[in-house]
């Protein structure tokens, strides 16, 4: 079996709620530090390595002038002499695009994520982990399959973050050139009941790695004439997680080559469902009920654990007020639970509302270049009830 890495992805589900449930106790902070690996900018070495001079330069400068107790300034600069070492030693970014680096020395916290998109390098003092960059890169486990007339290969997202070729095997199905003896139509018979075999041999496949390693999209590489066969063998669990099919070189095509070939599908799922939260969030908002629109009446429904899915503009800002004791979130202090003289001033609230989403086990989606939040401020949501 041939294995073949394409660019890798760390970030799942529960290292991102894991992550947004991080609030260091006693002033002490987290230090975020993103760096951006896009070959076209960051391509060669000296690149790099002037970019981690200026990452590493800007932590420096977040200790200095922090305002902080002498115990969590003192943490901070042990955190950045951390992510000092680790950017100036011999890591690994094989197959990533971004880096995304957290440190908290008091939280036990020293973790670094590799992405598969570039993002903007950054530096980050919080008190949580700063996580909008993160917005978006995270992903249901996708499975890519490639059939042919005697072939199948399996390429699917693995546990460390990488899409492999995880299974492959060719059937004996005869060339149509040498008949053995028999008539021209009762050879074509039979080689048509051959491949026929191989593709219910190939769905069968597929269902089992589908049993064993669960995915939520696929997408298959196969011609138009197999095409439709071949969907009918398919298990009623594939075809209810079926993006559709494209046309790839099924034998030869690397990992990388098989995912361009396939993202448009995986784009078009990507817009299709991103279209179905917009459509139930506008429906909400006419009915009034299961839907919140503007800064304040998110905050109230995330307070209540009622949000599904918070959809904010890509750039959102807007400064709040958070309780370290009760988690409440608001846009004044007024409403803390706590004590209004609990509530913190946050220079931008997004951050805990994306937090407490994670946590809550919403979807959070960051909307780049599409207008439909403007009417609601940059920020909505979509309530379970």
């Amino acid at each position: 079996m041939r294995r073949t890495d394409v660019q890798v992805n760390d970030l799942d589900h529960d290292r991102l709620r894991r992550l947004a449930a991080l609030h260091p106790q006693n002033g002490h902070k987290v230090l975020s530090v993103y760096m951006d690996l896009d070959p076209a900018s960051f391509g060669t070495q000296p690149a790099r390595a002037s970019q981690i001079t200026s990452l590493v330069d800007a932590a420096e400068r977040h200790a200095r002038n922090a305002d902080l107790d002498n115990d969590a300034k003192k943490a901070l600069r042990i955190d950045v002499g951390r992510v000092r070492d680790f950017l100036r030693g011999d890591f690994s970014a094989k197959g990533a695009h971004a880096l995304a680096l957290f440190a908290s020395g008091p939280s036990d916290l020293f973790e670094v994520l590799r992405l598969p998109d570039a993002v903007p390098g950054a530096v980050v003092v919080n008190d949580t982990p700063w996580l909008d960059p993160l917005i978006g890169h995270g992903r249901g486990r996708r499975c890519i399959a490639l059939v042919n007339r005697r072939t199948l290969r399996l390429f699917a997202d693995t546990p460390d973050g990488s899409l492999h070729e995880v299974e492959a095997f060719a059937d004996l199905v005869p060339s149509q050139h040498d008949n053995g003896g028999l008539s021209q139509s009762n050879y074509q018979r039979s080689i048509e009941e051959e491949v026929r075999k191989h593709l219910d041999h190939a769905a069968t496949a597929l269902l089992d790695h589908y049993r064993s390693e669960p995915f939520k999209r696929l997408a298959i590489g196969i011609s138009a004439e197999r095409w439709p066969d071949f969907e009918r063998m398919l298990h009623p669990y594939l075809r209810e997680r079926l993006l559709g099919r494209f046309d790839v070189d099924v034998e030869n095509a690397g990992a990388d080559q098989a995912l361009a070939a396939a993202q448009p599908l995986f784009a078009a799922a990507d817009e299709r469902h991103l279209g179905e939260l917009l459509d139930k969030l506008n429906a909400g908002l006419a009915h009034g009920e299961k839907a919140a629109a503007g800064l304040g009446d998110v905050l109230d429904a995330l307070n209540e654990r009622r949000v599904s899915t918070l959809l904010y503009e890509a750039g959102f800002a807007s400064p709040g007020y958070a309780c370290p004791t009760s988690g409440w979130l608001g846009v004044g202090p007024g409403g803390c639970p706590s004590g209004e003289g609990n509530a913190v001033p946050r220079d931008n609230i997004l951050e805990d509302a994306i937090a407490a989403a994670i946590v809550q086990r919403a979807d959070v989606h960051a909307l780049r270049d599409r207008p439909e939040l403007g009417p609601h401020g940059g920020i909505a949501s979509v309530l379970r009830f």
